[in-house]
């Protein structure tokens, strides 16, 4: 796992044509705003979280985020210990100060 700020973050994503957004907050959270083509996979719900992430390949590089950094941090830990390679979004969305996106459902 490699944590990244917001600047960061945001220009790795822009340059990696691998890269997969998570974001880890629960639902209602992700209805307050995401990061742009962001894919909820909610942490707290630990059965959907691990059947969620056995589905993902291998090969891309995912760009985990939550409301602080914790949780996706813990993401992290996890997905890293499966074999994916993770960057960690620090301070979560409340540091993001780049354009939000309304959720489609």
């Amino acid at each position: 796992m490699e944590n990244l700020n917001t600047d960061d973050f945001a220009h790795k994503i822009k340059q990696d044509k691998n890269a997969v957004i998570i974001d880890v907050r629960t639902p209602k959270e992700w209805k307050d705003g995401i990061i742009p083509n962001a894919r909820l996979i909610n942490l707290f719900e630990p059965v959907t979280f691990q059947r969620e992430i056995t589905g993902l390949n291998k090969d891309r590089n995912y760009y985990i985020y939550c409301r602080s950094g914790n949780r996706s941090g813990q993401a992290c830990k996890i997905m890293e210990s499966k074999g994916f390679k993770t960057y960690n979004l620090s301070g979560g969305i409340m540091q993001w100060n780049k354009e939000l996106s309304k959720p489609v459902f």
